[in-house]
């Protein structure tokens, strides 16, 4: 979130106020476009010897450009004399983002950091990819190679086992995994749901 904080606050100002703003915002948006695959992205992770920690779970997802590019038309809906009126005042562009333009943008930054939440919340692949150590899975990685352990065994078990293992069957542990999935969800949604309104930018500035 705080790197899509800083990279659609310059992003969003108009070509005089930065010069290069529509280039770099075709080098963000190609990359929407094209990317270089799961092998090429595996290769850097290793390489740069992230494999087997945290940080390969949220450096290569750490900038999400979709939601970049949401926040970038966000701000640029924000009125340009709030910005004129902090500027005249003395503020400088750090302070303009944190004590202007992030507390007017309160309903966006609710919805992006809902799909945030919501995207690793269920980011299991990158566990199995990137982590050697089953004691360093996410709870999401875990939940899927359980199910996936369980079925392997099902396939080599009499009928016997079968049926003694018959509530514990996979149905009962894909629901629990649905279950852990959405919960922290539902505890963080009605936080956050006051928020999804109108921003306070609604008769800030009187023309």
């Amino acid at each position: 979130m705080f790197l899509c904080f800083i990279s659609a606050y310059p992003l969003s100002k108009s070509v005089d106020q930065f010069k290069y703003r529509t280039v770099y915002v075709w080098f963000f948006a190609i990359t929407m476009f094209f990317g270089g695959g799961l092998i090429p992205t595996y290769i850097i992770v290793k390489n740069t010897g992230l494999i087997d920690s945290i940080w390969a779970l949220i450096l290569p997802g750490a900038l999400n450009v979709w939601n970049m590019v949401l926040m970038l038309n966000f701000f640029r809906t924000i009125p340009r004399e709030l910005d004129e009126a902090a500027t005249i005042d003395g503020a400088g562009h750090w302070r303009i983002l944190w004590r202007i333009y992030l507390p007017v943008s309160l309903p966006s930054i609710a919805t992006i950091g809902l799909f945030t939440i919501v995207g690793h919340w269920n980011s299991w692949f990158d566990g199995i990819l990137y982590l050697n150590s089953p004691e360093k899975y996410p709870l999401q990685t875990y939940l899927s190679t359980l199910i996936m352990s369980i079925n392997s065994q099902m396939t080599s078990v009499s009928i016997e086992q079968i049926k003694a293992m018959e509530n514990l069957s996979e149905k009962t542990l894909q629901t629990a995994q649905i279950f852990m999935g959405a919960l922290p969800i539902m505890v963080v949604y009605p936080f956050l749901q006051k928020y999804f309104v109108k921003g306070m930018t609604v008769g800030s500035v009187k023309e």
